[in-house]
């Protein structure tokens, strides 16, 4: 087999933002790195540049930030197309990779993955679907705009249009069409879900240019189950991620504030997440208020660094995912696992798919503090069954096997 010249593209690089996607993105690139493969990882970034450059180095001269922007996030197109027809082009006429990975096109443009194919005709041209943002212009989520947060199961010119009044019907067509065209230069989809990859193809992808393969992590030794004072129960609770609408915190937080008294002083939640000062000024009171009546029950961490996770993971009995939207495969759930944590979480999307209800966590449904305060109970309750369920946890995909179906796809 031919050995790959690989460009990983990514929307961030995990110093800077510690998204999920940015993280698979860049394990894959180090594991390629440690199989000592020639892999070059592009990372975007909202940082200046120095001396107005569209690229500078971090951490090696094989990692690259691309100091670039969108202007239009309805068309994704680039906010500079000179970086697209000159820095970018003169990037791959350099390094003239065999393979260019996107695992995101979001703050960098679509035009990225046509000027690929019309440099490197010959290059295997693979993209990551992290979310449903070619499908639905509220920020790839699948919600309705608006307080309700009402999921959305299926995208049309029409109903897009009553989402968003200032666009007509033929704006979203156009959009599709648009956004239908570049990816018809691409190669191979991978989903780490096969929920979404089932979102893409009723949008019109073809279902045999998709390949689902689940986020690698890295080989661990599955941690010990965290050692308990005397009388007490598995009743430590955690949530990691971003701290924003989408991610249900506030679900997470009225639930433990509809759990009885009694059983409030036996149980604590650990928050690890940022991003609450970017959110508007509504959701910050609501959370704080939240907060604040929940008192010593919840301890607000803030964000944590990638190599953290594992010190963090220790200190729970049970990780909770509440998110209200439909996730693709949360970084959170097999991290999760890898560490041996039950998971808790909605009963929708990528969630539903990864956790086995009643057996590797529980699900509750979605939206509801009542339901994910039922859960709780089940969990801390009297015969507590966390000692079965942390022993049904499945080994999560590790990121050389993860490394390897990729290269699979490379390999076409």
């Amino acid at each position: 087999m031919t050995e790959h010249r690989i460009l990983i593209v990514s929307h961030g690089h995990p110093d800077h933002s510690k998204g999920g996607a940015e993280v698979a993105a860049y394990n894959l690139f180090k594991e390629y790195e440690r199989q000592g493969l020639d892999t070059v990882f592009l990372a975007r970034t909202d940082q200046p540049s120095h001396g107005g450059s569209a690229f500078s180095t971090i951490n090696s001269n094989k990692e690259i930030l691309f100091h670039t922007h969108m202007s239009d996030f309805f068309l994704f197109q680039s906010g500079c197309k000179k970086h697209v027809w000159q820095e970018f082009r003169a990037l791959l006429k350099r390094y003239k990779p065999t393979v260019v990975h996107f695992h995101h096109y979001i703050h960098m443009g679509l035009e990225l993955i046509r000027e690929v194919r019309n440099t490197l005709p010959d290059a295997r041209l693979v993209v990551t679907l992290h979310e449903y943002l070619a499908i639905c212009a509220n920020n790839g989520q699948m919600v309705k705009p608006g307080k309700q947060m009402k999921l959305c199961y299926k995208s049309s010119p029409t109903d897009c249009a009553h989402c968003f009044p200032d666009r007509s019907a033929a704006d979203f067509f156009l959009r599709e069409k648009y956004i239908k065209s570049i990816f018809n230069l691409v190669d191979m989809f991978v989903s780490p879900s096969h929920f979404l990859i089932e979102r893409y193809k009723v949008w019109g992808i073809p279902e045999e240019k998709m390949v689902m393969i689940e986020n690698g992590q890295p080989e661990i030794e599955t941690p010990a189950s965290r050692p308990l004072a005397e009388g007490e129960g598995r009743g430590r609770f955690a949530f990691f991620g971003q701290i924003n609408p989408f991610k249900g915190v506030d679900v997470l937080l009225e639930a433990f504030k509809l759990l009885p008294e009694d059983l409030q002083e036996k149980v604590h939640l650990d928050i690890h997440g940022a991003n609450l000062q970017g959110q508007t000024e509504e959701f910050q009171e609501k959370i704080l208020r939240l907060l604040e009546d929940l008192g010593d029950l919840v301890t607000l961490h803030g964000s944590y660094e990638s190599h953290e996770i594992g010190r963090l993971m220790e200190q729970a009995d049970w990780v909770i995912i509440p998110s209200v939207w439909w996730e693709n495969s949360p970084m959170v759930i097999q991290e999760a696992f890898n560490h041996g944590r039950p998971l808790i979480g909605s009963d929708i999307g990528g969630m539903v798919e990864k956790i086995s209800d009643n057996i590797s966590g529980y699900h509750f449904r979605n939206g509801s503090s009542n339901s994910l305060k039922q859960a709780i109970l089940k969990a801390c309750g009297e015969g507590s069954s966390w000692n079965l369920i942390a022993s049904n946890i499945p080994k999560p995909l590790t990121i050389s096997e993860c490394a390897d179906k990729h290269m699979g796809i490379y390999h076409g």
